[in-house]
């Protein structure tokens, strides 16, 4: 007896560890941790190395570690501040401008990007060009090279030749000058995605300017400064100087540019990616907590006995419980540095599967991954696993020769909602979005506590249900089963319904979220905008695009609009302190005009009526950003007729659709009276030489080519759906794993049970009848529910997340509720075979020992 009072916690520790070890009892437990680490340490080792490759990439996506933008030439104080700190700097300019090859070649004309650059352009990245013709299907191969166009060159984009009809070597008029084409560009490293950057570029050095006698004036051109240097501390300082000189009073229309401001297509594409993987790593670690929670039940339930034999033996409970404790601690820890190596190996898919999408070498990983990896599987183990373990500390010794008495008894709420509060902090942390990891969390924090009182309420209207006077034999004893034990029941039904809810969100956001992403940039989008169509030509324009087979197309009108009043007062830039209000409000707007909203827009707020007057509709982004909202009179001046109307909708756009949209529209079909153009929208015909007879025919439309950036959205979206499906199977092995912890969560109790009805007469063949019976129904009821409460989330994730709407098929609820039933039929028959082939009297002598 002494012997056994001097065992310390530690020693009882490690020897009950390596006996639970070699009885395989703990494997659940490693598995699930394991799983749930790796899986959000693949994608934190993913997201930390994209990171880093973005912010260093995005000093090319620039052009330079700090770049100050303007409408007029920079201000002297920003290059002097460059040059006292000993940075390195380049200036240039660009502004839309036409060019046309000469009378002998046609005198075509179009109108282009041009931009002119200083020595040392570009100062972070490299301009590819090629001294090559394009290849057949307009492929152009390009080379890296220094320095920038000579006097008198011109390098150009590919589409710009077959535009004009002209060649390497040929001439190009711009103004007043007239230079030789000698490159063209395949890569253009800060090219940026404003509207004009869609144009085809032509660059000139700044030599050349002046010769084009181009700049006037009034000329609209965008002004740019480059700023460089291997100091980080010395780019710091003209960072924050370039942040507050550009908000200083006497300074306009300089702001500082960054990565979301270059490229905004490509930003809302990598936000959609990076929520994508979240939510699937998000919904893995719920599925593993609910796996955790089972397998320690189910062990605490096995170790019932042998907690009593300590207590004979003279262990106090605090040994025990300490004992415990360390053995879950240990165990908590190998797997989950198990699941952060295995994390680190998937990792390297995600990468591969993203190759191209960050220039060069990504950087290595940070030491955060590992650290929240190790946080999250111990906080599994501590908050789910250990709570039911931690009461076999006080079983009572008398349960040695009274197995009636230290059964497992419910978890104390208080202990579950404090490790549920500190999982769902690590869960919001790794969403990384408030709102993705408010709706996942919530929703199955929300979900948990309706599928125990639903399951309460079903076990209960149960037996009033089933009349056993004419209900067959076997559908009456699984009514008993399910009825005599409603805690066990509710448990059951409510794990089965958790696994469930993530394992139908998977296959929603497989299949239709990811169907509706697609959708909402698909590979046949519009690849041509051509804006500048007259009236009087819109009907010969149109059937032009008819006769090239392009039947689908969006056509909008096209109206230029100044906004000066705002609920009957003035305004001008000096209203408004943001830069980017003070730039809308000092230029034009497109407006348009439709009797129905565009079918890729989603009113958010109040409504579209048809045919409604005076009325408008807004692009919620600009709304915030202007401050306008709902009621307020806006005041329009349309080609110096004034014209007020006022807001009745709001509208969320898609940038990232490549369609046409407005920042506002008119919910009416014709507007008389106003001064119009038309914009046509649509996807060119595969064939050489069309974009040049349209411009031909209509000399004086634009015509600009997205092909290049309809083309990178595509590929990223096609890279970021392979890695959410390869993510995908690291959350259905979690899910199978819940699944079959909630089904054989309770196999002791059905051996005993069953054992005791065999033993009374009952045949093997009624016992499976009333064990397929109890699955399928409590299946049935778990898919049906999971199914409502995963159609929910998945409609919130897709409006208030992903930004794109989503509605789930009516079949839905009842297809999970059939595969729920399938699914419990195939755990049940895994995990509980062996009950029905065990020996009565083995099951019996188990039960009494």
């Amino acid at each position: 007896m002494s012997t056994a009072r001097s065992i310390s916690a530690w020693s009882l520790a490690w020897r009950t560890l390596w006996r639970d070890v070699r009885a395989g009892e703990l494997r659940l437990l490693i598995v699930a941790v394991t799983l749930a680490v790796a899986a959000l340490t693949s994608v934190g080792f993913f997201s930390d190395r994209l990171q880093g490759g973005l912010q260093r990439d995005a000093l090319q996506l620039l052009g330079g570690d700090v770049v100050v933008v303007s409408d007029n030439p920079t201000p002297q104080p920003f290059v002097d501040e460059a040059r006292r700190l000993g940075l390195r700097s380049a200036g240039t300019l660009s502004f839309p401008t036409m060019a046309r090859a000469s009378d002998a070649q046609g005198g075509a004309s179009k109108l282009v990007a041009l931009k002119s650059v200083n020595t040392g352009y570009p100062l972070r990245g490299q301009v590819q060009v090629s001294a090559q013709p394009p290849q057949q299907g307009g492929v152009v191969q390009g080379e890296s090279v220094q320095g920038i166009p000579a006097a008198g060159e011109a390098w150009v984009d590919a589409p710009l030749l077959e535009s004009l009809g002209i060649g390497l070597g040929d001439m190009l008029l711009l103004g007043d000058a007239s230079l030789k084409v000698t490159r063209i560009i395949t890569l253009e490293p800060d090219r940026g995605a404003g509207f004009m950057s869609f144009a085809p570029r032509v660059m000139i050095g700044a030599q050349d300017l002046a010769a084009t006698g181009l700049v006037q004036p009034a000329s609209r051109i965008t002004y740019r400064l480059a700023v460089a240097g291997d100091a980080p501390r010395a780019v710091a300082q003209f960072k924050t100087f370039a942040l507050e000189r550009a908000q200083a009073h006497d300074v306009r229309g300089v702001r500082v540019e960054s990565l979301d401001s270059g490229r905004p297509e490509m930003h809302q594409t990598l936000v959609r990616a990076q929520n994508f993987l979240n939510l699937v790593a998000l919904l893995s670690a719920l599925l593993s907590a609910v796996a955790v929670a089972l397998a320690a039940r189910s062990f605490a339930n096995d170790h019932l006995d042998a907690s009593a034999m300590l207590r004979v033996l003279g262990q106090s409970q605090r040994t025990i419980a300490w004992s415990y404790a360390i053995e879950f601690a240990l165990i908590g820890l190998f797997a989950s540095l198990l699941g952060v190596a295995l994390g680190f190996a998937v990792h390297y898919v995600f990468v591969f599967m993203f190759a191209g999408l960050v220039n060069a070498v990504l950087p290595a990983a940070s030491l955060w991954p590992v650290l929240f990896g190790l946080g999250v599987g111990l906080t599994l183990m501590f908050a789910f696993g250990l709570p039911p373990v931690l009461q076999l500390a006080q079983v009572p010794p008398l349960r040695v020769i009274r197995r009636d008495m230290g059964s497992f008894r419910p978890v104390s709420l208080l202990v579950l909602a404090v490790g549920m509060a500190g999982f769902g902090v690590l869960l919001m942390a790794v969403s990384r979005d408030l709102r993705l990891g408010s709706i996942a969390v919530g929703g199955f924090a929300g979900a948990v506590v309706l599928f125990a009182v639903l399951a309460w309420l079903a076990v209960k209207a149960l037996r009033r249900l089933v009349n056993e006077s004419t209900a067959p034999r076997w559908l009456v004893l699984a009514t008993r089963q399910i009825s005599a034990r409603p805690a066990y029941a509710v448990v059951q039904v409510s794990s089965l319904s958790v696994g469930l809810l993530a394992l139908v969100l998977l296959v929603l956001l497989r299949t239709d979220l990811i169907s509706s992403w697609q959708q909402a940039t698909p590979p046949d989008a519009p690849n041509r905008f051509v804006i500048n169509v007259l009236p009087e030509q819109a009907d010969a324009f149109q059937q032009a695009l008819r006769e090239a087979r392009v039947d689908r197309f969006d056509w909008y009108p096209m109206i230029r609009g100044r906004l000066i009043a705002v609920n009957g007062r003035e305004v001008g830039p000096d209203d408004f302190t943001d830069d980017r209000a003070k730039r809308l409000v000092d230029r034009e707007f497109n407006l348009s005009n439709a009797a129905e909203p565009p079918e890729h827009n989603l009113i958010v707020g109040g409504r579209w009526t048809a045919g409604e007057k005076d009325a408008l509709s807004v692009e919620e982004g600009i709304a915030k950003t202007l401050g306008l909202k709902i009621g307020d009179m806006l005041r329009f001046d349309i080609g110096g007729v004034a014209s007020e109307a006022r807001i009745t909708s709001l509208r969320k756009v898609d940038w990232a659709s490549m369609r046409a949209n407005f920042f506002v529209m008119y919910p009416v079909a014709h507007l008389p009276d106003v001064p119009l153009t038309y914009l046509a929208a649509y996807r060119a015909p595969d064939r050489a030489g069309f974009d040049n007879a349209l411009v031909h025919a209509f000399p004086n439309i634009t015509n600009v080519d997205l092909s290049a950036t309809l083309q990178q959205v595509q590929s990223v979206l096609g890279q970021v759906i392979r890695a959410v499906e390869f993510l995908f199977g690291f959350t259905l092995i979690a899910g199978l794993v819940v699944l079959f912890a909630a089904v054989t969560a309770t196999r002791e109790e059905r051996a005993r049970e069953f054992a005791i009805m065999r033993a009374v007469g009952a045949r093997a063949q009624l016992l499976r009848q009333v064990q397929r019976a109890e699955l399928a129904g409590v299946g049935l009821l778990a898919g049906f529910l999971a199914s409502v409460v995963a159609v929910a989330v998945g409609w919130a994730l897709a409006r208030y997340v992903f930004d794109f709407s989503w509605n789930a098929p009516l079949w839905v609820p009842l297809a999970g509720a059939v595969a729920g039933a399938l699914l419990a039929l195939a755990a049940g028959w895994w995990g509980l075979r062996e009950v029905l082939q065990r020996p009565v009297v083995d099951t019996l002598r188990r039960a009494a020992q």
